[in-house]
């Protein structure tokens, strides 16, 4: 592993990735912001891997943040502050790039810059004890406008400005009714459900979810960085494979499916 406090675990078509900091309640460390695109790419290159799950150890925190306690050390001059922020947009591009579904396991806070990994995954489960804020405006530093623009695309520029403006943690039902969470179930019933997800999930076609992931993060990106070449790439792709052949003969032969990606 790229940092003992990062655990990657394939377990059939998940690859898990486990923020292991729990002392800190999982508080993002220069070495797991680094060991991020480490971990993912990996996944992105396996074929057994359908999916990822990102997750925090323990029960306490997805992620509470980053590690405030390296501020000093990291984050104490512009120089500092822009190598920080650049290793933690390669570690976000590693989510949007790895052509797999995310998804970001919420159990207790989720705060700042694990909220800003969560934001960035694909898709949201929280337990209903799920605890999530952005205390920027407590901490006096700036956010950059990339997270800026991913919440706002999420939840809209009212809910945005709240979420900003107050820095309080909002509870697991007022992020759904933001629209930041897709699912809150009850804390025993998470793995249960993000393992029945992600079995729907892997069941289907990995081109179809590799072109769908592209098209949609493309209709949410600035104009002048849509590349509207590759999504149609994407999509010919789907049809020039023999996945496509799979999904019509399992169709006609009422069967279900068995898709290997190619």
């Amino acid at each position: 592993m790229p940092s003992e406090r990062l655990i990657a675990q394939k377990s059939g078509p998940i690859g898990w990735l486990i923020f292991n900091n729990p002392a800190r309640r999982n508080a993002l460390s220069v070495d797991m912001w680094e060991g991020m695109p480490v971990i993912l790419d990996g996944y992105a290159a396996d074929p057994q891997v359908r999916l990822v799950v990102l997750k925090g150890a323990g029960d306490k925190a997805f992620v509470a943040g980053a590690d405030i306690s390296q501020f000093e050390d990291q984050r104490a001059s512009k120089a500092a502050v822009e190598h920080y922020d650049e290793m933690s947009k390669r570690a976000l591009a590693s989510l949007q790039r790895i052509g797999k579904p995310t998804i970001a396991m919420v159990r207790g806070f989720c705060i700042g810059g694990g909220l800003n990994v969560a934001m960035s995954c694909d898709l949201r489960i929280a337990a209903s004890d799920a605890r999530l804020a952005i205390p920027a405006a407590r901490l006096g530093l700036g956010y950059a406008y990339d997270g800026v623009k991913k919440l706002v695309s999420l939840v809209g520029p009212a809910y945005a400005k709240e979420i900003y403006f107050t820095a309080r943690q909002f509870d697991a039902a007022e992020c759904y009714h933001m629209g930041l969470l897709n699912r809150v179930v009850e804390p025993q019933m998470l793995e249960s459900t993000i393992e029945s997800m992600a079995a729907a999930i892997a069941e289907n076609a990995p081109l179809t979810i590799k072109s769908t992931k592209l098209s949609v993060d493309t209709a949410v990106a600035e104009a002048q960085a849509r590349d509207l070449a590759a999504v149609q790439a994407a999509v010919d792709a789907c049809f020039a494979s023999q996945d496509y052949i799979e999904g019509r003969r399992a169709f006609m032969e009422k069967r279900k499916p068995a898709f290997r990606g190619v």
